[in-house]
Order: C-alpha cells, then sequence, then structure tokens
C-alpha cells in the first residue's frame, strides 16, 4: 500500500479527527461516498480532472436511503461482492418531482410499484435469476412500518402487490416479498419515470427487436417492425407499453421487458461499456441522482461490488423470469393468482442456488428472433487427439443434472436468448 494511502486510512480511523468532524452536522454516507469518489478518481484514471470532478458530482446529488429490517452494516471492498445477492427493484409510477412530461405533477395519483423485479446472484457468482412480478399479483401483506416511524400497517391476507409501495414505502415492498418467497432482501431500490431516461442514456441505448409494429397512443410508443436502439424517452415508453404488446396486460408487458433487460445486459456486458469510464461515471451518476436506494445499497463501493459480481456470469445462467401465475380475483377484484407449486419449486431451486432450465414460453409479449445468428459449435480438429495426456488434471464439465427444470408455467428466457418483442394487433 503507497504512503498516501496509508495517510488516508489514517485520517478516517483517527478519533480525534472524527471528534472535530462532529462540529458540524453531515451526512455521513455523503461523506463516505466522497472518499470512494476521490479514490476511485485515482484508480480510475490516474488522477484526470474531469473524471475527478465527475465522481465528485455523483455524490452530490445522493437521495435520503430507506432504512429496511435487519440491515447488515458491514460495506464491502470494492471487489465483486462476497457470497449470494438479493435486490429488489421497484419501478413507480409517481409522477412527484418528474414534471410535465407524464401528466399533470399537481394531479393527485396513488403510489403504486407496477413494476417489481427480484434478482438472486448464486453464492458462487455462476448464476443469476430474475423474477418479475405482476402488477396485479394477490398477495399476503404482512405489517410494515409507517413511514413516520409511529407504529405498524396491519397486515392485510390479499392485496395486488402494487398497493405495498403505496401503503408503507419500499420496505414495505420489500417485506412483502421476502414473505412471498422466503429470501432475505438486504438490497432494494426504487426508481420512476425520469430514473428510466437517465439509466438508459447513461448505457448509449439498448438495442431492441420488434417483430410486429408496436401501436400504443396511451405510452406514446409507435414501432415499426425491425430493430431499434431505444434510449432516453423512447426506451421508458417501450418499457411502459403494455397496450401495445403481447395481448395488451401487464403480463405481456413483462415479457416485453425482458427483450429490453436481456439486450441491456448483453449491452453491458461487452467490452465497449465496461471498458469506457466516461460511461461507468454516467450509469452511477444516474442511479445515486435518479433512484431511492436502501441504506445498504446507498454506498457507490456497494453498487461497484454487486456489479462486479455480475459481469462475468455466462449469459446463458442469467434468467429472467415471471412469477408463475393464473387469471383470477380475490375479494371480487380481477387480476392474477400465485401458482403455488410451481412459485416454491422456484424458490426452492433459487435459495439452493441451483441453475435453473425453462420449459415455459418466452410470454405473450416476445417471440424468439428468427434472425438471431445460430450458436457456434467448436470442432475438434480432425488430427487431434481428443484425450488428454495420462497425467493431466481435467475438471469435468458440468452435468445438465445439476440445473432445476422448471415447470412451464413459469415463462421467461436468459439473456442469451434472441427475442424479439410482439406487437399487440
Amino acid at each position: 500500500m503507497s504512503e498516501s494511502r496509508r495517510s488516508s486510512r489514517r485520517v478516517a480511523t483517527d478519533p480525534t479527527i472524527t471528534r472535530h468532524a462532529r462540529r458540524r452536522r453531515r451526512n455521513p454516507f455523503a461523506t463516505g461516498l466522497r472518499v470512494v469518489a476521490a479514490s476511485l478518481a485515482v484508480l480510475l484514471v490516474s488522477g484526470g480532472t474531469v473524471a475527478a470532478y465527475a465522481l465528485w458530482d455523483v455524490v452530490s446529488d445522493v437521495k435520503p436511503a430507506v432504512t429496511l429490517a435487519g440491515q447488515d452494516p458491514n460495506v464491502p471492498n470494492i471487489d465483486a461482492i462476497d457470497g449470494g445477492v438479493n435486490l429488489l427493484l421497484v419501478g413507480s409510477d409517481s409522477r412527484e418531482g418528474q414534471g410535465e412530461a407524464y401528466g399533470d405533477p399537481t394531479e393527485e395519483t396513488s403510489v403504486l410499484n407496477d413494476v417489481t423485479m427480484l434478482m438472486h446472484i448464486s453464492e458462487d457468482h455462476s448464476s443469476a435469476t430474475v423474477v418479475s412480478f405482476p402488477r396485479d399479483l394477490f398477495v399476503p401483506i404482512p405489517e410494515c412500518p409507517k413511514l413516520d416511524g409511529t407504529g405498524t400497517y396491519p397486515a392485510m391476507s390479499s392485496q395486488k402487490i402494487n398497493t405495498t409501495l403505496g401503503y408503507g414505502g419500499l420496505a414495505c415492498t420489500v417485506l412483502t416479498v421476502e414473505a412471498l418467497t422466503g429470501l432475505t432482501i438486504p438490497f432494494a431500490a426504487e426508481v420512476q419515470f425520469n430514473g428510466v431516461i437517465a439509466l438508459s442514456n447513461a448505457v448509449g441505448g439498448v438495442e431492441v427487436c420488434v417483430a410486429e409494429p408496436i401501436a400504443d397512443d396511451y405510452t406514446d410508443t409507435y414501432l415499426d417492425a425491425g430493430t431499434h436502439t431505444l434510449q432516453g424517452k423512447e426506451a421508458l415508453q417501450f418499457l411502459r407499453t403494455r397496450h401495445g404488446v403481447g395481448d395488451g396486460s401487464d403480463l405481456g408487458r413483462i415479457s416485453n421487458q425482458q427483450v429490453f433487460l436481456s439486450s441491456l445486459v448483453r449491452t453491458l456486458q461487452s467490452s465497449e461499456t465496461l471498458s469506457d469510464p466516461t460511461k461507468l461515471f454516467g450509469i452511477a451518476k444516474a442511479a445515486a441522482s435518479n433512484m431511492q436506494l436502501s441504506t445498504n445499497l446507498a454506498n457507490l463501493n456497494t453498487m461497484v461490488s454487486v456489479a462486479m459480481a455480475l459481469k462475468d456470469i455466462p449469459l446463458e445462467q442469467i434468467s429472467f423470469l415471471q412469477y408463475p401465475n393464473a387469471y383470477g380475483s380475490s375479494g371480487g377484484q380481477q387480476g392474477v393468482l400465485p401458482l403455488d407449486s410451481a412459485a416454491e419449486q422456484l424458490f426452492d431451486a433459487i435459495k439452493a442456488d441451483k441453475k435453473l432450465s425453462i420449459t415455459g414460453s418466452t410470454g405473450v409479449g416476445s417471440v424468439t428472433d428468427p434472425n438471431a445468428p445460430a450458436t457456434e459449435e467448436t470442432e475438434t480438429p480432425a488430427d487431434t487427439d481428443p484425450t488428454p495426456p495420462a497425467d493431466t488434471e481435467t475438471t469435468p464439465p458440468p452435468s445438465a443434472d445439476d440445473a432445476v427444470e422448471l415447470p412451464d408455467t413459469i415463462e421467461g428466457q436468459t439473456a442469451s436468448d434472441r427475442t424479439c418483442s410482439k406487437g399487440n394487433n
């Protein structure tokens, strides 16, 4: 370790200096991020002025964090995070602070989590699974702490999952998904419309395939058949549309979103993105300034560590799935009901960190890309003996028996599957 880095560590841990720092009331999270920002500026760009300013600019826009139940206060080092990861991403339909682009910002609207996705990274970082929960899925809602800290909201036996954000905030949505899946979720983030726009701009756009034209007057989404690179408002419209894809339902929207997400993963794993400091700064700023993060996630070390755990996972081991469901009603409301047996198989496999084999379709909002490149097969040259020498140690390839075959009621795709959005004609 260099002398300057040893000195920085002494400053950070010297108790006398810490006492002096308390003379002014400061946000400890923002202070920690500034230290990380300065360090990363040196590591990534050897002290480049523009990059250093960009990182300081990131931490200046950090939003207040949300505390979840039972959080571990330990922050990982800037390296691939140790062990497994469970992270909940919530997309809010709130117009608050979003300007006039999505309707009258002064009009009172309910706050709904119309997008709820759980990401699980296996303990050995060899696979990842993203499960989307339909917004109209009827689920039990446990007791949730009130936002003002004055007590708890009562539990409810059956409500649509998209009501949890308005009921008790991000922490309530996390508690609901934990009760539904049996998983502990230490990381969570809420993103609104402007956040989606900022993130899509930060990665330079995402290429999507459209098999049949999409026309949706509700979200102003109009795309001809073919390939489109979407970013900014166009990306947001594509992710929001449901009337324009599949059967016009939220279930069709989920499979349409998975077309986008699969392509996004392929983009993020490309060398162009991972080696471009400008894009990395842009992604960090977009997340910090446009997303409400849980306390454990609201740390640049943690965000980088989670990303590093994802970057080397093979595309075929990154699955995007829809929580198993069937149309039905509860309490006189129409929606979708959970298929408990299939859900139990899915989350038992996730808890055991098993690789997954998808047998269901990609969903009503997408189809397999007919122009997808064929899988390349590696051939052994005719004059090469494939048998290794007797004294050479070899590791047997993973067996297909290790993968759990999911029931066909669970729809989805992997990041290696090339799919196209299916317009609602």
